[in-house]
């Protein structure tokens, strides 16, 4: 099959993302869902295996910026799309990854994708090179990476207002375009098949991106964003300070452009606006498992005390002990992510149960459903509020927790002599598909001092909202 367009593909409805009317529209809703007519497909390779195929699909998602701004403009991916031969579901998944622009031709598909695709009998696809990587920016000789990259795009927009630049749009717009290849790949290579939803997953930036895909697409059925633990960005990297009374070194790439300079400047109100999904939070009714690392190296453990209440729908929390922001390395975090999607594949329901934190630091749990363990975890750091895993290693402990009389698991750990104690409670839920469930509550801190007080940002470069 030959390279197919865009705009050939507009008279087939379920082949085009439709906007969220329901909602008043934002500049990221107006990029992702303008017409673009460097988007284009081939599938390059079928590769058959034991049950299932696999297509390798060279995609080219879009034009971001033009030649007086980048080094290279349109977006390329490899997107891997495992098919099984008997689709039993009308949903897939969608894994946003990351990598580079200067590999070769995938030979085969994503270990991960694959054993997804087969435990259940969905169809399963990886996008690579979100954002497309390196770039280099004109007036610069050196190329820039991830982060890097994504800072640059910040102190574009704060300084010109210009809504064309902060990645995220190019970031999203490419999962879009995913989702369209897709559905289209599937109806031609498997007979009309129809895929018609979609579970989007991703990790760290590829996490926040799968949050803004679920705000601007209807498609999306249920999201599993990991390690971001970042909503509400402006009093989440003020606690940041509080806790550490330093930038952590994993967000330097931000330092460096002097990103941390514009908060509580309107700006950077205004670049939250656009990017951070808290602001569009009233659009994620859909399921959502955020799996966190308790050990990440960008991102406090107690960060989802400023937007988890005020999630709407259904929402759950993984807290993952002993990890860091690379969270399923040496972990059960994929099992994790794998029972969550069956359950919404098979229209099963998820466990209910909810949690109290009380006032004398203890955490209250009470689970509807039947639990197989109940599991408090703590870690301790003498010396300062800090549980990164480059900080204090595995230190994380268990203590199984013993059901009371009322039917309550409470949680209550002994205050440190010195320095501070986190800790949550792990619940573990057996499934119909022999994998186990873990959620987790928020992570605690005690004694909850905060050991530094927030320093004024110094007066940023100008802004374009400057007087």
């Amino acid at each position: 099959m030959k390279k197919i367009l865009f705009l050939a593909l507009l008279f087939i409805n379920f082949l085009v993302a439709e906007p969220r009317f329901e909602f008043n529209q934002t500049a990221l809703d107006d990029y992702v869902h303008s017409i673009d007519g460097s988007y284009e497909y081939e599938v390059i390779k079928r590769v058959s295996g034991e049950g299932f195929t696999t297509y390798i699909v060279d995609l080219t998602s879009q034009t971001f910026l033009t030649k007086k701004d980048i080094n290279r403009t349109k977006w390329k991916h490899w997107l891997i799309i495992v098919s099984p031969d008997q689709i039993k579901h009308t949903t897939g998944m969608l894994v946003i990854g990351g990598g580079d622009n200067d590999g070769s031709v995938p030979k085969e598909p994503d270990q991960l994708a694959l054993e997804y695709a087969k435990a259940t009998n969905s169809v399963v696809a990886t996008l690579g090179m979100v954002p497309n990587q390196p770039l280099t920016f004109v007036g610069e000789n050196k190329p820039r990476w991830e982060d890097a990259i994504i800072a640059y795009s910040w102190d574009k927009y704060l300084t010109t207002g210009e809504e064309r630049w902060p990645l995220r749009m190019a970031m999203t717009k490419s999962a879009v375009a995913a989702m369209d290849t897709i559905q289209s790949v599937l109806f031609w290579e498997k007979e009309n098949k129809e895929i018609k939803k979609f579970v989007v997953t991703g990790a760290s930036k590829r996490g926040w991106t799968t949050w803004t895909t679920a705000g601007v697409d209807d498609r999306v059925e249920a999201i599993v964003p990991v390690v971001i633990d970042l909503l509400n960005l402006e009093p989440s990297f003020m606690h940041h300070w509080n806790v550490y009374g330093f930038w952590a070194p994993a967000i330097q790439d931000y330092v460096d452009m002097e990103i941390t300079d514009w908060w509580a400047s309107e700006e950077m109100r205004s670049l939250i606006r656009l990017v951070d999904p808290f602001s569009m939070k009233e659009r994620f009714e859909m399921p959502k498992l955020l799996v966190n690392a308790a050990g990440d190296e960008f991102f406090l453990p107690t960060s989802s005390q400023f937007y988890f209440d005020e999630l709407p729908g259904e929402k759950y929390l993984r807290y993952v002990p002993n990890a860091n922001h690379n969270v399923s390395e040496g972990t059960d975090a994929l099992e994790t992510i794998l029972a969550f999607y069956a359950s919404i594949l098979n229209g099963v329901d998820r466990p209910k149960f909810s949690w109290e934190l009380k006032k004398d630091g203890s955490i209250r749990v009470l689970s509807e459903s039947k639990v197989k363990e109940v599991i408090m975890w703590s870690a301790t750091n003498q010396k300062a509020r800090d549980f990164r895993k480059d900080t204090i290693g595995n230190s994380w402990e268990s203590k199984v927790l013993q059901r009371n009389e009322d039917g309550t698991y409470l949680g209550k750990p002994t205050k440190p002599k010195k320095g501070w104690k986190a800790y949550f409670i792990e619940m573990t839920y057996e499934t119909p598909f022999g994998l186990n469930l873990k959620l987790t509550t928020p992570v605690r801190v005690i004694p909850d001092t905060l050991p530094f007080e927030y320093q004024t940002p110094k007066k940023p470069k100008k802004g374009f909202l400057s007087k």
